[in-house]
């Protein structure tokens, strides 16, 4: 008969702001890197971040429209923290003779509903002082220009001047000689294909762009789609550029500083193959580069605004070359630098590869003969790829222990709670249980997988059918879509797990474990008996049944066989319980045989050595008495009690856990069973008044609240469970008749010591083996008894 068992396991798969467990601390970190600086805040784990900027000590939040026009924008890494990348010209910076910025900070993390607020406040000074006559620098929200302020002739506009007729050289700024600081910048005339599109300085900075004058530079930043932007193919490839020519007045004088600012899109730019993404910008850049003499003076690659040096690419295999027309950069999917992110459609995963490369180029025209500098950070997402997933097994079945792993997920991905036929289990609830998850980078890639370890003996295993010495057992695994509850995968492991589930013993006693298999749902196994219905188990609960019992006795069959003798007995349900089950039920017959064989007609040979003895071995005659002890437990998993010193014990109206023990005793056949059990006002037994909690082993049914047995299991200090019994009460006072209570109590105990090897009848057929048996026929049968003893406990105190 097959043995299988049944554990069922679901993964939710939540990308991307989802609540860790544990939080981490946060970490915030802030970098120069030329003329942007960076802010590293995290790891976020769940948390939300909000960003605000600090000026004149207020906090202006940072919306999208605010990012966009003053030179912000805030991605994450592949560990869950967020950057923040700044324009050292950002309207917001404290500026000292461009060379010193300032940006001030103020963090808000907003959790769940249970956590409170963090806010944390940053500031950061760069120092930058090496600025080229033009600096263009793109990012995903925005691309921005700025332009040393000069004047080329200080020449009046006659007319109407703030329509100039066509653009200027877009380095027009470009000269030596400072601008005299008497010019206002009143307007700004946008270059379309459409035509000029002139607008006053506050309509353009209401429209969203950033306009701004620093002692020494234009600054101009645009919206990446803003109605005056206009894409323009560069020898192929697809580009937005803005142009601009910004008009100055003082008094009757009026001047123009123009400036323009390109950046590349990735559709028609970037081309992805299996394994590598190859990116192609163009060298020259028109319209914000002369037709004259270009000359590329430097190319820096890096990522995520982190300049690399050729070291570090080897390493990470990426590359950049140059041809006529292009910068050619390649890059390995999957590889350092860059993450997965997860994506669920059509109840499939998939994933797709994020890296932000950056770009950073120097240059001059002889048009102009001042230099260039051009900064992009280009983020590229590649096309979702399905990525199925794999178990692998890897259960050792002497460890008892489902061991597996299961992956590659992307790093958004978190193992939120695990889902059993009957429960629900977060992972601390898991950890709690015994069972081990982990996830681990998986080495070279930024995927990862889980780790997944569950006991084979844990309750929420199920079990189908049993063999002769193993048990079959096998994992389910489910991934679940969280948003529409659907499967995306489903997994199946199975392993024949060692078991001994039947014992043979030289003195002719046979133990055996009965298990509730998953196809008998209904079966409650303290029911099932062997082949002599009289026969029950000397232990059981919702999961099992065990028995002890000798061959010759619970209608065990014998039979001869050559060289051997073969014992059989039958598990099952008594006859009269099966015929009270229902004809249309479906739940199968519960019956499992067991055996023992015992070699006849056999020899062996043992090896001993002898030595003389000083003296004659000699016994004394004894006797000896069996002892018993009463506990009280702090809490129902009986780990840790009460102290003798402790007493009398003060509680408030809680349950009490009593453990009561068979002490300096070996045999495993010997058996604990409590006949009667009551408590008093006073340390005397028989004293009244009384109440009684145990009645010939049965619950008192007089009692609202009854008392309720707690299964012993093995452990580092239970070695023979039967020699245990652990049983819960509800705490209670006695009225002493003057409208008080009483708040002390002792509790006592009749304990009986029972042979389990011939559990027949009474008390030492079982705790509360026989419910509706009343006292007056209730005899006990002492050959089976080995003694009675006495235990109590007190006094316990109770307040109200």
């Amino acid at each position: 008969m097959g043995h299988l068992l049944l554990l069922r396991w679901i993964l939710l798969l939540v990308a991307a702001n989802i609540e860790a467990q544990r939080k981490p601390p946060i970490n915030i970190r802030a970098k120069c890197l030329g003329n942007i600086m960076r802010v590293e805040v995290g790891p976020l784990g769940g948390s939300l971040l909000d960003v605000a900027v600090i000026m004149n000590n207020t906090a202006i939040v940072v919306t999208p429209s605010i990012a966009a026009q003053c030179g912000f924008s805030m991605k994450r890494d592949l560990f869950g923290n967020a950057l923040i990348y700044i324009s050292l010209q950002n309207c917001f910076a404290q500026n000292v003779d461009d060379e010193l910025f300032t940006t001030a900070l103020q963090l808000r993390l907003q959790g769940n509903q249970f956590s409170q607020e963090e806010v944390y406040q940053v500031a950061e000074t760069c120092q930058y002082d090496v600025w080229a006559s033009r600096e263009v620098i793109c990012d995903y929200n925005y691309m921005e220009v700025s332009v040393r302020r000069a004047t080329p002739e200080d020449l009046p506009l006659s007319g109407h001047p703030l329509h100039p007729s066509k653009p200027s050289n877009p380095h027009r700024a470009a000269e030596k000689r400072s601008m005299d600081a008497g010019f206002e910048a009143t307007t700004v005339v946008f270059f379309t294909p459409e035509g000029e599109k002139p607008m006053s300085v506050i309509a353009a900075q209401q429209r969203g762009y950033g306009i701004g004058n620093t002692p020494t530079r234009l600054v101009l930043r645009s919206p990446m789609i803003a109605p005056e932007t206009f894409m323009q193919t560069v020898v192929g490839v697809p580009m937005r550029f803005f142009k601009t020519s910004t008009i100055f007045e003082k008094k009757w004088f009026a001047t123009q500083i123009d400036a323009a600012a390109g950046c590349p899109v990735q559709e028609g730019s970037v081309f992805v193959t299996q394994n590598t993404i190859t990116w192609y910008l163009p060298q020259q850049m028109d319209p914000i580069t002369s037709s004259g003499q270009f000359n590329l003076l430097e190319v820096h690659f890096g990522i995520n605004g982190q300049r690399l040096d050729a070291v570090e690419m080897q390493a990470r295999e990426y590359s950049v070359t140059l041809n006529d027309f292009y910068i050619v950069t390649e890059l390995p999917i999957g590889g350092v630098g860059g993450y997965y992110k997860s994506h669920v459609q059509g109840d499939l995963y998939y994933v797709s590869y994020m890296i932000e490369p950056m770009l950073e180029l120097l240059w001059t025209e002889d048009a102009t003969r001042e230099q260039t500098r051009y900064k992009v950070f280009f983020h590229i997402a590649t096309h979702l790829r399905p990525r199925p997933l794999e178990l692998i097994d890897n259960t050792v079945p002497g460890e008892k222990m489902f061991r597996m792993m299961l992956g590659h997920f992307a790093a958004d991905v978190a193992l939120m709670n695990i889902t059993f036929p009957a429960e629900v289990l977060s992972m601390p609830d898991c950890s709690a249980r015994g069972f081990n998850i982990l996830e681990h980078m998986s080495p070279n890639t930024s995927l990862k997988v889980f780790t997944l370890q569950v006991p084979f003996a844990d309750p929420a295993v199920l079990q189908q059918a049993i063999e002769a010495s193993s048990i079959r057992s096998r994992l389910d695994i489910v991934l679940i879509n969280p948003e529409t509850n659907s499967q995306i995968q489903e997994f199946s492991v199975a392993c024949n797990f060692p078991s001994t589930l039947t014992e043979c013993f030289p003195n002719g006693t046979m133990t055996a474990l009965a298990l509730k298999l998953e196809s008998v749902p209904l079966l409650n196994p303290s029911q099932l008996t062997l082949a002599d219905p009289s026969c029950g188990p000397v232990h059981s609960d919702d999961r099992y049944a065990f028995f002890v019992f000798a061959v010759n006795s619970c209608g065990t069959t014998r039979k001869f066989m050559t060289n051997t003798m073969l014992y059989e007995n039958e598990i099952s349900l008594p006859d009269e319980l099966l015929m009270k089950k229902s004809p249309t039920s479906e739940e199968p017959e519960y019956h499992l045989k067991i055996s023992c064989f015992y070699d006849i007609n056999t020899s062996q040979a043992v090896a001993f050595n002898t030595r003389p003895r000083r003296s004659k071995p000699y016994a004394e005659n004894s006797e000896g008495q069996l002892q018993v002890v009463m506990r009280l437990a702090l809490d129902d998993s009986y780990h840790a009690f009460q102290n003798s010193e402790d007493y009398p014990i003060a509680k408030y109206l809680q349950p009490l856990y009593f453990e009561v023990e068979l002490l300096k005793s070996t045999n495993p056949l010997v058996s604990l069973e409590l006949e009667n059990c009551w408590a008093t006002q006073e340390e005397d037994g028989t004293s009244e008044p009384r109440w009684h909690l145990i009645t010939d082993g049965c619950p008192n049914p007089a009692d609202p609240y009854q008392v309720v047995y707690h299964p012993v299991w093995t452990d580092t200090r239970v070695r023979y469970p039967s020699h245990f019994k652990r049983f819960e009460i509800q705490m209670f006072a006695f009225a002493d008749g003057k409208n008080d209570m009483s708040t002390k109590l002792f509790v006592h105990c009749d304990v009986v010591i029972c042979n389990s090897k011939s559990p027949l009848g009474g008390i030492c057929g079982g705790q509360c083996s026989n419910p509706k048996r009343t006292t007056k026929d209730q005899k006990r049968d002492v050959s089976q008894v080995y003694g009675f003893e006495y235990a109590s406990l007190g006094p316990i105190r109770f307040n109200f």
